[in-house]
């Protein structure tokens, strides 16, 4: 199920070439900047979070931009980040990135505590947006941010859809919610005036989450807008990270979507290239499909059925069991993040089609967004099969797949 990549019938010969001369040059148009997330590696201090880096980060790199600037999508946790503010830790931090020659352009501030190795699930989202100690370690990550970004580069923090959707049942707390987000706002403008760097943070809507849904996140930040009216800091301090595998999961059209994102004047902070599993839920991949049942992340479930409402799930395990007998012509999307480069099987696919049409859209405009990272952070959980190879090699495949992509649409030129 799910094996790796094929070429979608490219002369592979010429495949290989093409991909050699990528990595060899590893040199992104307009400006853009990709990296993949190190969420997908085990580590809540920052001395196991440089580690990381060393050991797994710089083996990457060795193989797909070797003596070339390279850019990393730091993830850090509360715990790291408080660790790495002491300003002798991070001196040697900035050292350590001057003699590799890498550069922090983005921070995945979603998971506050640790990520990897137990039972996350709906707490990934704690503390939320109602929380004041959200708001204090997304601050953080800022200030750090706006002293290891390069000048003249934006800085972004990705972080949580306000909170799961679960958790709000009052007014109350959704104003505080767009009160707390107001005061991240105004600490990053102050920030970002002192430093010189345009800096950002992306709410990232995900299935289930208080912000789902493109239209659902446009309405509040109409919401935010009527709190301060006429206070521009907004648009340019806070938009969307705009996860493709989650979206996907929401069967919106990429297209129709990053536009009404646009027209409603929501910058787009960072897109995580990233992609779902898609079943038709026969009994054979409904068997198949419990080797992707974990007890470590949450995978909402929404089902399209023929000519139906769609209708949501918390989870997977709950999904299987209320849809034991199914419409063959039914959809099941799952938010289960998948290699990037996984091709189509008889069981499974993937949302790869919703990706590509992220890409299209960018290729269009590439100043929508600069901030590209790949973020398949399952590898802890990801059914055998798919981890008969280490880590190392996974994202390099990644990386493979990405830039082939990219050149494809004119992001990216093969040196």
């Amino acid at each position: 199920m799910l094996p790796r990549a094929a070429t979608n019938g490219v002369d592979s010969d010429r495949l290989v070439g093409v991909i050699g001369a990528m990595l060899r040059a590893m040199q992104l148009e307009h400006g853009i900047h990709l990296a993949y997330c190190t969420n997908i590696h085990r580590g809540e201090s920052w001395v196991e979070t440089l580690a990381n880096l060393e050991l797994h980060t710089m083996a990457v790199r060795e193989r797909v931009a070797p003596n070339r600037p390279y850019a990393i999508g730091l993830r850090l946790s509360d715990r790291a980040a408080r660790e790495l503010s002491d300003p002798a830790v991070l001196g040697g931090f900035r050292r350590w990135l001057d003699r590799r020659d890498c550069y922090i352009f983005t921070i995945n501030g979603f998971p506050f505590g640790p990520f990897h190795g137990a039972s996350v699930k709906e707490q990934v989202y704690v503390p939320d947006w109602t929380m004041p100690e959200r708001v204090a370690y997304t601050n953080r990550l800022f200030d750090l941010l706006a002293q290891i970004v390069p000048e003249g580069m934006e800085g972004s923090v990705s972080t949580v859809p306000g909170s799961f959707k679960e958790f709000i049942r009052t007014r109350d707390q959704e104003s505080a919610m767009r009160a707390n987000l107001w005061r991240c706002v105004e600490h990053i403008a102050a920030l970002s005036d002192r430093s010189g760097r345009d800096l950002h943070l992306g709410l990232e809507p995900e299935p289930l989450c208080y912000l789902e849904t493109t239209p659902e996140s446009i309405r509040f930040f109409e919401r935010l807008r009527a709190d301060r009216p006429g206070d521009s800091r907004l648009g340019r301090r806070l938009g969307i990270n705009y996860d493709a595998c989650h979206l996907a999961v929401e069967f919106e059209d990429p297209t129709v979507g990053l536009g009404q994102l646009a027209e409603a004047g929501i910058r787009l902070s960072k897109v995580h290239l990233s992609s779902a599993l898609k079943v038709r839920p026969g009994e054979a991949a409904r068997n198949a499909l419990r080797a992707f049942a974990d007890t470590t992340y949450l995978h909402q479930v929404v089902v399209r059925p023929a000519g139906g409402q769609l209708i949501r799930y918390r989870d997977l395990e709950p999904a299987l069991a209320a849809r034991a007998d199914t419409d063959p012509a039914e959809e099941w999307r799952i938010h289960f993040h998948v290699p990037l480069y996984s091709p189509p099987s008889d069981l499974f696919d993937t949302t790869a089609d919703h990706l590509l049409g992220v890409l299209e859209v960018l290729g269009r405009d590439p100043r929508r967004c600069r901030h590209l990272e790949m973020e398949t952070y399952t590898w802890d959980v990801l059914p055998a099969e798919l981890k008969q190879r280490g880590v190392v090699d996974q994202l390099v495949d990644e990386y493979r797949w990405t830039l082939a992509r990219l050149s494809e649409r004119g992001l990216f030129a093969a040196g």
